[in-house]
């Protein structure tokens, strides 16, 4: 068996599954955001007295944090007395930031969980070898009944990474390069799990950018075998026991796909598909209103660093707004420490709380109609932040800063030599 299918099998207290399968499994920790508001009350309309096992549930208020309509705070309300009705002492506030940092800042995930979390890009913490999916409301209200949810057991796809990045590419380059290659429906109800001698060049953050990213292929999971760099990253947040899955030698993958990243430059995903991936050499140039960096994709500590290498003793340009949004509270501590957020806010840096912030397009940072923006975030679709006649590049968050700087499109490399 692989090793996700191991996950599903204990979760599901079988001995073997198989792709195909319909398990019931035990979930080891539920997840709910402000966004979904709907889980509480579908909780009570099929008669949910109590929640099955408080300590096993977090609740995030990240995408409208802090709330801007009254809606909004009115939500959050519920959510605030619901975790004090139901004994759920890890409600993450509006000052800790986005669910998928909150649970590895926290030491909440670990290798061989099954993780289930009222958002898509849940998949991220297979970067920690465990099984991470999204649902809707309903299905996380009948785990908040009963600790279990079902599951088919998906086919696995492996992604082996070779080669050497060069100067300016990231993780998110990668990764786009691959949904570029494969498209965006190629992973759907699949598990995506990345293999390869690159891995041993690429950190946490990195595998964390590599995993969320898996959602815009629409994959129900990710996967990355734990090693060193895992452990030495559970242990330095106080996590050294856990349980670890490993593939069977031999095991048969639904389809293997191989990327040597050596050569690779700056990728872009232009308006308005995730999928639709170029060169950035094609859009040098191209006018930029808004530059954001930050989300659960690209707000983490090194991504504000590269940003900072980048705009260090500069002025970002005077058309562009430059949107920073730190992914946690843990992130914008360690950023000031060590001196990026000062730099990025004195280079002309406009800083938001710890959030969703603009990426689902509610506020902090909306396009208007006619805008482009680049993002370090996931997704371009039209309206995904703001007006749906604004226009959204995905790329990296070195490529995010190059265009802040510049007021336009702008090759990373030649600021990282």
């Amino acid at each position: 068996m692989h090793a996700v299918e191991k996950i599903l099998a204990r979760a599901a207290g079988k001995e073997r599954v198989i792709a195909g399968e319909i398990v019931n499994c035990t979930v080891d920790l539920a997840g709910i955001n402000d966004l979904y508001l709907q889980t509480l009350r579908s909780f009570a309309e099929m008669g949910g007295k109590r929640v099955f096992a408080p300590d096993r549930v977090v609740m995030f208020l990240d995408h409208f944090a802090p709330a801007s309509t009254i809606i909004q705070a009115d939500n959050q309300k519920q959510f605030r007395q619901f975790c004090r009705e139901q004994r759920i002492d890890l409600l993450m506030d509006i000052d800790q930031g986005v669910c998928h940092q909150i649970l590895a800042d926290r030491g909440l995930v670990r290798p061989g969980m099954l993780l289930v979390v009222t958002d898509s890009h849940t998949t991220t913490h297979g970067a920690f070898g465990a099984f991470g999916t999204g649902v809707g409301a309903t299905d996380l209200a009948i785990i908040l009944m009963t600790g279990q949810l079902w599951f088919r057991v998906p086919e696995v796809i492996r992604i082996n990474l070779e080669g050497v990045t060069g100067k300016g590419v990231a993780a998110k380059d990668i990764i786009l390069k691959v949904i570029g290659t494969l498209g965006a429906d190629y992973g759907v109800y699949r598990a995506i799990e990345f293999t390869g001698p690159l891995l041993d060049r690429l950190g946490v953050s990195e595998r964390m950018t590599l995993c969320n990213m898996t959602t815009e292929l629409g994959a129900k999971t990710a996967y990355i075998q734990p090693d060193r760099i895992t452990f030495d990253f559970l242990q330095s947040h106080g996590d050294t026991a856990f349980p670890l899955a490993t593939t069977d030698p031999g095991y048969d993958y639904a389809a293997e796909h191989t990327f040597d990243v050596t050569g690779l430059r700056p990728q872009v995903a232009a308006p308005h598909s995730v999928d639709n991936v170029t060169d950035i050499a094609e859009y040098l140039g191209r006018p930029i209103d808004q530059a954001y960096l930050g989300t659960c994709t690209g707000g983490r500590v090194e991504d504000i660093a590269v940003a900072a290498r980048i705009l260090q003793g500069k002025r970002i340009h005077s058309r562009t707004r430059f949107v920073v949004v730190p992914a946690s509270k843990k992130v914008l501590l360690e950023a000031m420490a060590k001196g990026y957020i000062q730099t990025l806010v004195e280079a002309g840096a406009t800083l938001v709380t710890p959030s969703c912030a603009a990426c689902l397009g509610t506020h902090q940072g909306v396009l208007a109609a006619g805008e482009t923006c680049i993002t370090a975030s996931s997704r371009n679709f039209p309206g995904r932040m703001g007006d749906a006649a604004a226009e959204i590049f995905v790329a990296s968050p070195a490529s995010v800063a190059a265009a802040a700087l510049e007021g336009k499109i702008a090759d990373p490399a030649q600021y990282l030599l």
